[in-house]
Parts: structure tokens; sequence; C-alpha cells
């Protein structure tokens, strides 16, 4: 294993995401992400792969919704933790986390782990931080975003076979603002079928270009 490469590790959950999109949305997202990021860093010479995926993560929020699958975030931390080590044994230097399950809990252990010592670079980038998530448009920056216009036109551009038609209302709710002390259940906030924002608006070129985006934020964090 070439030290300089940077092996990227997609984050997400099984979480419920409306009727519309499938309960590994997240995972989804975040494999298609790290694997624009490695083609990019590929391009420009650097050697780069993808791990297979950790799809399962703290979801508090959705927890009462059939498929939602929740874990501590103490075991999302020891799977990365261990990872890292293996990758770090065999001389790899540098592990990106591409993630895009943001239920608080789970965004605090990423964040920890960044911060701890590892046997190797750490790379988080978090896209809840202004200076990333003032990239990633409108409905994203407003909070109202969890299976809305905003990952709905992800899953769009990457697995459109998994988007099942809809004619969903656009459904306010800040969940940045109204989570910011922590997870709460989506059906409290008035979110009965599990999403918020404007779905039907998504569209397969808006994922793109926000794959696009999400893939240099990546490769930028990672030194590419």
């Amino acid at each position: 294993m070439r030290p300089e490469a940077v092996a990227f590790l997609p984050v997400g959950a099984q979480e419920a995401h409306g009727p519309h999109l499938p309960l590994g949305t997240d995972v989804i997202i975040a494999v298609e992400m790290a694997r624009r990021a490695a083609a990019r860093l590929l391009e420009r010479g650097r050697p780069a792969f993808v791990l297979p995926p950790v799809c399962y993560a703290p979801a508090l929020a959705a927890d009462g919704f059939a498929g939602t699958v929740s874990v501590p975030r103490e075991s999302v931390g020891a799977v990365v933790r261990a990872v890292a080590a293996s990758l770090a044994a065999r001389g790899l230097r540098t592990l990106c986390l591409a993630n895009a399950h943001l239920d608080p809990e789970h965004v605090r252990g990423l964040r920890e782990l960044a911060e701890a010592a590892l046997p190797l670079r750490l790379v988080f980038p978090d896209l809840t931080r202004r200076r990333i998530a003032s990239r990633l448009g409108a409905e994203f920056q407003s909070g109202s975003c969890h299976a809305g216009r905003f990952e709905t036109s992800l899953v769009l551009a990457a697995r459109p076979d998994l988007v099942r038609p809809h004619a969903l209302p656009a459904l306010a709710v800040n969940l940045a603002e109204r989570m910011r002390a922590g997870p709460v259940p989506f059906r409290s906030l008035g979110m009965d079928q599990a999403y918020c924002g404007s779905p039907a608006e998504a569209t397969a070129e808006e994922g793109h270009a926000t794959f696009d985006v999400l893939a240099a934020v990546l490769v930028e964090e990672c030194g590419g």
C-alpha cells in the first residue's frame, strides 16, 4: 500500500427517508461522493481508493420509523478506529471520512474521532460547518433538507432506479436549528413521513452538480 494514497471511508446510516427514498440514502450518497473524490485524485496522479461503507450509525430522530436501525456513536467510533489501525499497519497515512449522515449524535462522534490520537491522519470534512454548508445550496443551508430536494437530487443522480414516484408537498422544518441541542424525534417536528424540504423540486442535474461540490470538498480537505 503506497503511503501517499488516500483511503475514503463512506459513512451513512439505515434511516427512514420519506416514502420516496431508500433507507440507505445516506450510504448511497456517501459512497458516490467518495467515488467521485477518489477519481479526481487519481486524475491528478495521487493514489486513492474507496473502502466498503459503514452502513450503521446513530439515527435517533428517525428511530420511530420502520426500517430505521440506530446504533451508539461509540460503535461507529470503534469501527473507524479499527479500520484506521489496520490501514496504518499497512503503511497508509491518510484516511478520509465521506460522511452523509447528519444526525447530531453521529456528527459529534465523528468530530471526537477527528480530534483523537490515531495512527494516521483522519480527515473529516464536516458538512455541517458553515464554510462547507455555504457551498451546498439554499435548501441545505436552510436546515430543512432531510429527504428533500438536496438528498433526492443526489439519489436521482447516483441511483435513480431507487427513487419512487411521488408528489410530496414542500415541508419547512429547520432541523439544524431544532436539533442543535441534540436529536428530536421527526414526528414531534411534524415530519410524519420522515422528510422535510421540497423533494418534488429535485433533479438529477442538480444532484450531479452537488456531487461535484462534495467531491471537491473531500479532495480539498485531503490536501489533493
